[in-house]
């Protein structure tokens, strides 16, 4: 890539791609007539694809030239002055939905440049939520061990009597007893899902290669609930190992697909399994006293009609759903065993798209204090 020098004090230097390179938040440089003149690592992160299709081409190709970031890059080259604005979301089918905080600046000398700072706010702006699917894990953990003995114990006493009385009953009236066995059967199936929740034993932890579990994962679908699904997989086969549990991710992410082949849509079915290596964010391990770095991304998409406004901000807790025969237990049990991980869970929707993120520790998680 060719990169303009930049004249100060009659001395001519090229941008510090190196030192661009090494910084988090995404960093571009925009010229007057609107094409993206350099892009560096993080850029490439955030807008998903190479630094060559990046440089020369349109910003607008990226992001639609009705968001804020153009009405700013417009002020900053019409006063020569630096302008910034946080809570800015910039939305498009190439990026999705982000949530930014936004820093423009002309370039000293540089007639017609202006350097962008892209800070991605989704996942800080997420991080009480991460805190309430806790906390409603806890919940709904507490209510878990007590249905486990106060109900589970009375409804194999109701069973029973129900399949005493059927053997003595005419057999017009037998329907009735068999309805009694069968809707006690179906609270206590309701109960053992929530036993998962109460469930206190420390995870198992051990490297795990990710895209052996989403293979798997794949595999079950489209030989169960996912038959005539279009599944496409983008992975980052650089990507070193989780540190984790094999059997609760793979509960994770088959959840996570389930959802995703029964969201209604009209369009033929499409999910997509991604994986990346991003850097920005650090949580508590539950258990622990230190933070780990959450860098390991992997992201289910589908083409369905998105989240309805009714349960886009509850949607992680227990018992909310829009099926009509659904529980409400699948996401908090994700949100739960994500968690459990140190890890995190977000999501963004859309007609045509929703994408659904777990964001995982590494292996060997380097803590910091």
């Amino acid at each position: 890539m060719s990169v303009r020098p930049l004249k100060r004090n009659g001395m001519s230097d090229q941008f510090p791609t190196a030192l661009l390179d090494s910084l988090s938040e995404a960093i571009i440089v925009v010229e007057a007539s609107g094409l993206i003149h350099y892009a560096n690592l993080s850029a490439e992160q955030f807008f998903g694809v190479g630094r060559a299709r990046l440089v020369g081409h349109p910003l607008s190709e990226f992001i639609p030239d009705d968001t804020p970031l153009f009405s700013l890059l417009e002020q900053v080259l019409t006063t020569g002055g630096a302008v910034a604005e946080n809570g800015v979301t910039l939305s498009s089918p190439r990026i999705g939905t982000r949530f930014c905080a936004l820093r423009l600046s002309p370039i000293v000398d540089s007639e017609g440049l202006v350097a962008v700072s892209l800070v991605e706010q989704t996942i800080a702006r997420n991080i009480d939520r991460q805190m309430s699917h806790r906390s409603a894990a806890r919940s709904v953990s507490a209510l878990a061990a007590m249905l486990a003995h106060e109900v589970k114990n009375p409804l194999s006493g109701i069973r029973g009597a129900a399949q005493l009385l059927e053997q003595s009953v005419p057999d017009s009236e037998r329907e009735l007893t068999e309805l009694i066995c069968e809707e006690t059967d179906r609270i206590v199936a309701l109960v053992d899902r929530m036993e998962a929740f109460a469930d206190g034993r420390p995870i198992d932890r051990g490297p795990i290669n990710i895209h052996q579990v989403l293979n798997h994962v794949r595999r079950l679908s489209q030989n169960g609930f996912g038959k005539g699904v279009r599944f496409v997989e983008t992975y980052d086969p650089s990507l070193p190992d989780v540190h984790g549990d094999r059997d609760q991710l793979i509960q994770v992410f088959l959840n996570l697909v389930k959802n995703a082949c029964e969201a209604p849509g009209d369009a033929e079915r499409e999910i997509e399994l991604s994986t990346a290596y991003k850097h920005g964010l650090r949580l508590a391990v539950p258990g622990q006293q230190t933070r780990v770095n959450l860098p390991l991304v992997v992201s289910v998409r589908d083409n369905g009609r998105g989240v309805s406004d009714e349960i886009r901000g509850h949607l992680f807790d227990a018992f909310v759903t829009n099926k009509p025969t659904g529980t409400g237990l699948g996401l908090a049990l994700v949100a739960k065993i994500i968690n459990d991980h140190g890890g995190a869970i977000e999501f963004d929707s859309e007609p045509g798209r929703t994408s659904f993120r777990v964001m995982l520790p590494l292996q060997f998680p380097q803590a910091t204090p």
